[in-house]
């Protein structure tokens, strides 16, 4: 239990990045607490680390590395991500309170989601019998989940280069209208299921789950955001309104079309 609060501490210090720029939270701020946890995770546990979680920690890693100078390129390239990134609703000052809760609510989130590892290694450590083909499985998966992201970040890159007016409907976006979003929830569904063979307790199952369920709401809720701009930005566009009509908004060959109604998912 022990090695949690000393993640829950990194994770602190790391997100408190946020307090610059109240949505470096759960931005550039998120990429750096997953990378600085998986680190902290690989080093508390470096005796009982194993091949398949090295590699799992070694993927949250550079995830979020990878999330965090992206973001950081795209705010200084970006004059439409600017523009969205520094709009009066988002760029105002935050109460204190909200400050503060915002910043507890991220931290114990990523502790959450980094969590699978850490137990998984933590019951290793004490002999339990742990089946590492889960961890196998998961570190492939989420492996699978980071590629699949790079290259939807790449592909509307690209697109944006040469029609930066037009939608992105081409490569991963024929399938799902929110690839990245996809990948992480598939990278995130790798870590989740290493406790299916981690010999977890009831409360580490229920701190995994509850990290898991948190980073799936806030990339639906991550989706809804991205619909309801575009809607305003491509609305009166039919081709637009076809291709939003047959492809699913997040989860491939799921036919959820649209979350725009569904407001609690307002993160």
């Amino acid at each position: 239990m022990e090695h949690l609060w000393i993640l829950l501490a990194i994770s602190f210090v790391v997100s408190a990045v946020g307090w610059i720029y109240f949505v470096y939270f759960f931005s550039i701020g998120y990429g750096l607490s997953i990378s600085a946890l998986a680190a902290a995770t690989a080093i508390i546990f470096h005796n009982s680390l194993d091949i398949p979680s090295a590699i799992l920690l070694g993927v949250l890693f550079v995830y979020g590395i990878r999330l965090s100078a992206y973001l950081l390129i795209r705010e200084r390239k970006s004059a439409s991500y600017k523009k969205i990134l520094y709009q009066p609703e988002i760029s105002q000052r935050k109460p204190f309170f909200v400050m503060m809760m915002i910043w507890i609510s991220c931290a114990l989130l990523y502790v959450g989601q980094i969590s699978p590892a850490t137990f998984y290694l933590a019951n290793l450590a004490e002999g339990e019998a742990i089946n590492e083909w889960w961890m196998w499985g998961g570190a492939i998966t989420a492996a699978l989940g980071v590629v699949i992201e790079m290259i939807a970040d790449a592909e509307k890159s690209a697109a944006k280069k040469r029609n930066p007016n037009r939608f992105v409907s081409h490569g991963l976006y024929r399938i799902v209208r929110c690839p990245n979003y996809f990948g992480e929830v598939l990278m995130w569904t790798g870590s989740f299921v290493v406790c299916i063979g981690s010999c977890c307790s009831a409360w580490q199952w229920v701190v995994a789950a509850l990290g898991y369920i948190g980073i799936v709401y806030v990339m639906f809720s991550g989706a809804r955001r991205l619909e309801l701009r575009q809607a305003e930005v491509y609305g009166s566009d039919p081709e637009f309104q076809a291709y939003i009509k047959r492809t699913p908004i997040l989860i491939p060959l799921i036919p959820i079309y649209s979350v725009a109604k569904h407001k609690w998912l307002q993160a």
